[in-house]
């Protein structure tokens, strides 16, 4: 992950991507801006989730077995699906470099932080 947020903070400087750091109004702006582009490219993933269940379907209705039919449709949209999670990464990993969060310490941490809880959900589905 440290070479992730290495290469993307040297992309994004080359690219004049980076979150404005003028002012605060400029900055307040452009972290929203982020995160609003976020949360569109999240939206993409579930629209990639929404074609494999619809082609799902599909095929099931075609006489395919339900396992194969799921397989065949997570095959056909497992490309794009990536590049929507590429998509959602750049932007978490940006506004992170921002907030010089190291986020495989951050991973780990909250990792272990859940593990360790009290009140752990169990047996539901995730």
């Amino acid at each position: 992950m440290k070479e992730l947020q290495k290469f993307a903070k040297g992309y994004h400087e080359e690219m004049n991507w980076e979150i404005n750091k003028d002012n605060y109004e400029r900055t307040r702006a452009s972290l929203l801006n982020n995160y609003m582009l976020l949360t569109t490219e999240v939206a993409e993933v579930a629209e990639e989730l929404r074609k494999a269940f619809n082609l799902t379907n599909s095929h099931i209705s075609k006489g395919k077995d339900e396992k194969a039919a799921f397989n065949l449709a997570k095959e056909s949209i497992k490309e794009d699906l990536g590049k929507e999670f590429a998509d959602c990464l750049a932007y978490i990993i940006k506004m992170a470099n921002y907030f010089e969060i190291d986020l495989e310490e951050s991973f780990y941490s909250k990792m272990d932080e859940v593990k360790n809880r009290k009140n752990k959900d169990v047996g539901l589905v995730r």
